[in-house]
């Protein structure tokens, strides 16, 4: 009985139907029946496959925030590379030059440095310049303003200083 009103009732091969090997032939079965010639796949041009000696099979991991992906993104597409494919050339760049990649490392500390330092002079600077206007609004003698305002100059000398170091270094400032 057909639970299912309309639906064909189709039996698979232990159910009782036709097993594959009893199915009806095709009196046409020849080499050049389509009935008996699998499709064939369509042509796909692969690229030469590296030996196993050159083969990568290493998969090193880092992370990366949104902007350095995209940056890296961005590099790799201008290269019209893939992003791993980027990442493993630009590695075994500086892997092999590692004297200049150490000192670009270095540099960048130094750097790094400097801005903090310059950092914690300006905000102690900021905070002695309040103190200064502070006292000037309520009308006292204020003595070492002119110390202030001269290591103001100072300050923005350095950040002046540092800015042109930076800039000078830059290998793309020539």
């Amino acid at each position: 009985m057909d639970r299912h009103q309309g639906v064909p009732v189709h039996r698979d091969a232990a159910g009782g139907g036709p097993h594959p090997e009893e199915e009806e032939q095709h009196s046409c079965h020849t080499e050049q029946c389509a009935h008996t010639t699998p499709p064939q796949p369509p042509a796909v041009q692969q690229r030469e496959r590296l030996r196993d000696e050159h083969k990568r099979v290493r998969q090193p991991s880092c992370r990366m925030n949104d902007d350095e992906y995209q940056l890296l993104v961005r590099a790799a597409a201008a290269c019209r590379m893939s992003v791993a494919s980027f990442l493993a050339h630009a590695a075994l760049q500086a892997a092999r030059d590692l004297d200049r990649t150490a000192a670009e490392v270095a540099d960048e500390r130094a750097m790094a440095n400097e801005l903090f330092a310059l950092r914690r002079h300006l905000a102690q600077i900021g905070n002695n310049l309040n103190q200064v206007a502070r006292a000037t609004n309520a009308g006292a003698d204020v003595p070492y303003a002119d110390a202030v305002l001269t290591a103001v100059e100072r300050a923005a000398r350095r950040v002046d200083d540092f800015t042109h170091r930076y800039l000078a270094q830059r290998p793309d400032a020539g």
